[in-house]
């Protein structure tokens, strides 16, 4: 398969990118830093700039079997600070999909976004809506225009994230009666969206994912 990764140079977008080289895929690239991704693979292409840049995006979707979509939240961002991210990101990557009839879309919000958030607890919601209820507000608008664009898309909503190895063994909640909170590595989201990818899983779902 060909697979564009975009916020493919850190965090779960950096284990899609060393997973889907595993397992035999071809790989764009795309991040501000995808120039600086240390792998020298004839299966890698690096594709530095802008993901909310619709001629960056001209360039990374094209032939691609599936986009999988990993922005996370900007580490300079401050707590009380508004973002567009997430949304213009959508805003400027589906009509680039439609345009060249690349129907597959895997993004990453998070639990708590949309209507997960009602499945947080009292004490959950008060430390999320401190640190995290802008961005995922930008979340939730990118989860309504993914919604909307008549792709094929699946939305995965991980819990907390960790920085442990790989183990592929992990729950998919998919029904919001099973939805909770929970924790998973960023290597296992990466592994659920790369699977998902291959089989077509999930379509038109928002699983929660945790361990």
């Amino acid at each position: 398969m060909k697979l564009t990764v975009i916020g493919a140079s850190r965090g779960i977008g950096r284990k899609v990118v060393d997973y889907a080289l595993e397992r035999g895929h071809e790989v764009r690239a795309v991040a501000r830093s995808a120039d600086k991704i240390e792998i020298d693979s004839d299966a890698l292409q690096k594709i530095a700039g802008d993901a909310t840049d619709p001629r960056l995006l001209a360039r990374a979707v094209p032939g691609a079997d599936a986009v999988i979509l990993t922005l996370g939240v900007p580490r300079d961002l401050r707590v009380l600070r508004p973002t567009t991210l997430f949304s213009s990101t959508a805003q400027a990557l589906i009509p680039e999909m439609q345009g060249a009839g690349v129907k597959r879309l895997l993004a990453v919000t998070g639990f708590g976004t949309g209507d997960s958030y009602g499945k947080l607890s009292t004490p959950e919601k008060l430390t999320f809506k401190l640190f995290l209820g802008r961005a995922y507000a930008d979340k939730a608008l990118q989860e309504d225009l993914i919604r909307g664009s008549g792709l094929d898309w699946t939305i995965a909503r991980p819990g907390i994230l960790t920085d442990n190895a790989m183990t592929g063994k992990y729950q998919v909640l998919v029904t919001p009666e099973s939805w909770r909170q929970g924790v998973i590595s960023r290597a296992d989201v990466a592994h659920f969206l790369v699977h998902a990818a291959e089989d077509g899983s999930h379509i038109h779902q928002t699983p929660a994912l945790q361990r």
